[in-house]
């Protein structure tokens, strides 16, 4: 930026597109409790249930993909405004649909509006000079107020309003949270610098280097098969009878974990070499999936869940930063979204044919697949 402001106004800078950013996190945090509600209430089977969730991805990969294209052009308060009325009226309509091609629709315009808040947070904290602070700030939020909605969320709304409830709950959350645009400014920062790189640089990601395809790639096959449990932890819960306040206590802790997770990779990840954070990562996955699978009751099913989710944020930092690496030019972390779109939109879907008889054994086996082969490549690319 032209000039350096204030702490304070650099805090409120960062809190307004974190709140917006949080927008667009919603659908992705709470899909396995709410594609649980949905289930229950519609009686799906786990291959509906799982389609919903790869359409509501697939939404939100149309917006990530565009969003590009159009996010300078337009005013970042009125766009802030629009995405959270439009997110927040897609849930409160899904609460009173009964038909299931409705309900598809629906929740594909859910996942597009919400992907509109989380390009445009990471647009606007792409403007400041400490990207770190900013985007840590970004997740540490995002994950504390999915934590406030999961502690309430299965406990009090869903086991007394199942599903119309936990949406019309998420509407009313969305619009609170849309009311950071009244903070959020009004277009991208006048950075002279930036905008001459951003003239020289090419249009599209044609033209990256093949190891940050690589990396790409790499990121969409760990994130597949752990999305696709993350669709359906609650459903491996639920299978052990775990009480609604309990279940919303597992996933509150879960989300809190996930922001421990962020900060402690933050700290300590320049210290470790990228090989053998890939091994911890699988490791620490695998205990999860262990614990997981030989859950008998809530104990078991905490632990595991909650190891899992730890190593899972993990990864996703470690994958980050490896595609960061993979092309100084900065073009590729700008497909990361995306990416999380694509595995979001295929990770959910296969995973209710892979539970469709009902075992969850299959699933955590693609789950540890998904962990375990990013790190076996990556020991053929880069074997220190």
């Amino acid at each position: 930026m032209t000039s350096s402001p204030s702490n304070r106004l650099l805090f409120a800078f960062i809190l307004s597109a974190s709140l917006a950013s949080t927008i667009g996190g919603l659908p992705f945090n709470v899909l396995p409790v709410m594609l649980g509600s949905l289930a229950d209430s519609f009686k799906l089977d786990a291959q509906t249930t799982g389609m919903i969730g790869s359409v509501c991805f697939a939404g939100y990969l149309v917006g990530t993909l565009g969003a590009p294209f159009w996010m300078n052009r337009v005013n970042w308060r009125i766009l802030t405004v629009v995405s959270a009325i439009g997110t927040a009226a897609s849930f409160a309509a899904s609460s009173q649909i009964d038909t299931l091609e409705w309900l598809v629709v629906v929740w594909a315009l859910i996942g597009f509006f919400a992907s509109t808040m989380t390009c445009l947070g990471m647009r606007i904290l792409s403007d400041l000079p400490d990207k770190v602070r900013a985007f840590g700030t970004r997740q540490g939020v995002e994950l504390s107020v999915t934590a406030a909605v999961l502690f309430a969320l299965p406990p009090l709304i869903i086991s007394q309003y199942k599903y119309p409830g936990a949406a019309l709950s998420l509407a009313a959350v969305v619009a609170i949270l849309g009311l950071s645009a009244f903070w959020v400014p009004t277009g991208a920062q006048s950075n002279q610098d930036a905008a001459a790189a951003a003239q020289d640089a090419p249009a599209s990601g044609a033209y990256l280097p093949m190891m940050a395809w690589q990396s790409l790639a790499l990121f969409f096959v760990f994130l597949v098969g752990n999305i696709g449990l993350w669709a359906f932890l609650e459903r491996i819960g639920s299978s052990l009878q775990i009480a609604p306040a309990e279940m919303g206590i597992v996933f509150a802790v879960l989300k809190l974990l996930g922001g421990v997770a962020a900060f402690f990779t933050a700290a300590v990840g320049d210290r470790v070499g990228p090989s053998r954070a890939a091994w911890w990562v699988v490791g620490t996955v695998g205990l999860g999936l262990v614990l997981l699978q030989t859950a008998t009751a809530f104990i078991g099913f905490a632990l595991g869940a909650w190891i899992w989710e730890f190593a899972f944020t993990c990864g996703c930092v470690f994958h980050a930063a490896s595609i960061a690496r993979s092309d100084p030019s900065g073009r590729a972390v700008m497909l990361v979204p995306a990416v999380f779109a694509l595995s979001s939109m295929a990770g959910p879907g296969l995973a209710g044919q892979i539970v469709a008889d009902g075992n969850f054994v299959g699933l955590l086996a693609f789950a540890l697949a998904s962990t375990l082969l990013p790190a076996l490549v990556n020991i053929i690319r880069r074997p220190a």
